[in-house]
């Protein structure tokens, strides 16, 4: 299983990024999709998921949330992180990552894909 992100960039403080997840490979179901993001010296934080029958509404972190919306299209494998009214304290690399079942019998395991990197001047 590959994950794929795109679309980091340095914008402005206000400003708008989209990012983008695309899994490839070959797998049985994609169970959860989602980003996590890391400033260098912390801890990976969660930032925000969805699931794949979308039975439950996305989750988000407090900071993020109201500002950012995650999207699924679960016939592509892929998902998007629409990031509107960013801040300097979003500045991280922003990484995808998704819990998926390898065959219909397996439980799902968890893969990450490469960063993108958000830079959000003030």
């Amino acid at each position: 299983v590959q994950l794929q992100a795109s679309g980091g960039g340095l914008v402005q403080a206000g400003e708008s990024l989209r990012l983008s997840c695309v899994a490839s490979g070959s797998f049985f179901a994609i169970e959860v999709m989602g980003w996590n993001r890391q400033v260098p010296g912390n801890q990976r934080e969660f930032v925000a998921s969805t699931t794949r029958t979308g039975a439950t509404d996305p989750v988000y972190a407090d900071s993020v949330r109201g500002r950012f919306i995650i999207a699924r299209d679960r016939a592509k494998h892929t998902n998007s992180l629409q990031m509107d009214n960013l801040k300097p304290e979003d500045s991280a690399v922003y990484y995808c990552y998704a819990t998926v079942r390898l065959t219909p019998r397996e439980s799902a395991t968890l893969h990450w894909g490469q960063g993108t990197l958000v830079t959000v001047s003030s």
